[in-house]
């Protein structure tokens, strides 16, 4: 049977919020006014392709409906027109705030977030020294997760990501975040994790130096629509233009 020729495939895709107003809120929880609800669209119809393999960073001004796609490929948010097809291969998302149980251990949140990912829980038990050690969280990993620093919620979360090993890999900003020195550790075990050809990787990010390094290919997305896309060397230059 033949493979597919893409690991992302995005059609059509729009996703709406709804947004209470303020002085409405109170009265919303009893009787929900239509004049009370506003519909913000924060992905605009929007249609992309991502090779297999692809390794594709996603730039925009905040607000323009980066995270939100990244959280509907992962299958965290669900489009309200047009389709996503993954076809079939596994999905991980390094996103700061998502995934993790504040009361369970990080212990416990690296078995749960695995569960998650697809892996069974001999699978994630087997990785599970490898990812406390990479982590450097020491005695924390027996600590409830709402005791974190965001820098230690950051090393959890890159280091379940990156020991758990799915064939695409959606980076949301996580590393910009966290000490010097696993910044560096992180940035060297993501390059060494995508240089797999069969892994396809999107990563949101500001840093321009992370994106020319990284990536082979730049989505510019403006107000929820694509405004641009092609290889970095193209894309990379107009955007941070345009930003300056």
């Amino acid at each position: 049977m033949e493979e597919k020729k893409y690991a992302i495939e995005v059609r059509d895709l729009k996703i709406k919020y709804k947004c209470l107003n303020k002085v409405s809120i109170r009265k919303s929880i009893f009787r929900l006014k239509k004049s009370n609800v506003e519909t913000f669209e924060a992905v605009r119809g929007i249609s992309f392709f991502v090779p297999k393999g692809e390794i594709m960073g996603i730039v925009g001004k905040n607000g323009s409906g980066k995270s939100t796609l990244l959280r509907a490929i992962a299958g965290i948010f669900a489009p309200d027109e047009g389709s996503i097809n993954l076809n079939g291969h596994s999905v991980s998302l390094l996103s700061i705030g998502v995934g993790f149980q504040k009361k369970l251990t990080g212990r416990e949140n690296i078995l749960l977030s695995g569960m998650l990912l697809g892996f069974t829980e001999e699978e994630v038990r087997a990785k599970m020294q490898e990812i406390i050690e990479f982590s450097e969280l020491g005695k924390f990993i027996d600590r409830p997760v709402k005791t974190y620093s965001s820098g230690m919620h950051s090393k959890l979360a890159f280091s379940i990501t990156a020991i758990l090993e799915t064939e695409i890999m959606l980076v949301d900003e996580v590393l910009s975040v966290g000490d010097a020195k696993f910044k560096k550790k992180s940035f060297k075990k993501m390059k060494q994790l995508i240089t797999d050809k069969d892994r396809t990787v999107i990563i949101v990010s500001h840093n321009g130096e992370t994106l020319r390094k990284l990536c082979n290919s730049i989505l510019w997305l403006h107000d929820g629509k694509i405004k641009m896309q092609g290889t970095t060397e193209e894309v990379l230059p107009l955007y941070e233009e345009f930003m300056s």
